[in-house]
């Protein structure tokens, strides 16, 4: 069946990607950092064991035992009770995400190029200044951000295996080789050394060449 999963680690590389976001890259470090390092870390466990463990195997066990998405599960589930607007709550506040969280996806797509392009991991960059210049461009960013929803459309559409699957597959590993290949900001300075419109390294960095 096109709409369910074909292998179990096809399941499990999806749900990594869902659940581990930028702000589990990021954030949660310095959040962590902040407020009692290990101290903090125990209570998020807790946390995620008492609570989102739970709501995780719920989830589990309402879709495996409808076989349907979030809103038409509470619709079986609970055809005449007012709980069944839990699963179109649940599609709402998914939209109200990606309506922000497009505009980070289009920030990562742009990021992602640069990197491609040995713009951004480097000696000396000024980061900031990179950042501002993506977001000084308003048609940079919408471009960015309707590329990051259409890529999501295809992938949506395409279907459980040959969408979703394939896909966090190949997104997982090309995480991991990103990770490895950028992660190493060796002290090589390129500023000077290349590079013509949106993406010069001198308009980027402000290099004085």
């Amino acid at each position: 069946m096109e709409n369910s999963w074909s292998s179990k680690i096809g399941f499990v590389l999806a749900s990594a990607g869902a659940a581990i976001g930028l702000g589990a890259i990021w954030k949660f470090p310095y959040v962590a950092g902040m407020n009692g390092g290990g101290a903090f870390l125990i209570i998020f466990i807790l946390f995620t064991l008492l609570i989102g463990l739970p709501m995780l195997i719920s989830e589990f066990i309402i879709g495996r035992s409808t076989g349907k998405e979030a809103v038409s599960s509470y619709d079986v589930l609970a055809p005449d009770s007012p709980w069944r607007i839990i699963g179109r709550i649940g599609v709402a506040g998914c939209f109200f995400l990606l309506s922000f969280y497009s505009v980070v996806g289009g920030w990562v797509l742009i990021y992602t190029i640069l990197s491609a392009l040995g713009l951004v991991i480097r000696d000396g960059a000024d980061y900031g200044k990179v950042f501002e210049y993506i977001i000084a461009s308003p048609w940079i960013s919408l471009a960015a951000t309707f590329l990051f929803i259409l890529v999501n459309i295809v992938i949506v559409a395409s279907g459980v295996q040959k969408g979703i699957e394939r896909t966090s597959k190949y997104i997982d590993a090309a995480v991991i080789y990103f990770l490895y290949h950028f992660g190493d900001p060796r002290p090589y300075d390129r500023r000077c050394h290349g590079g013509s419109g949106i993406f010069s390294e001198t308009r980027l960095f402000g290099a004085d060449c």
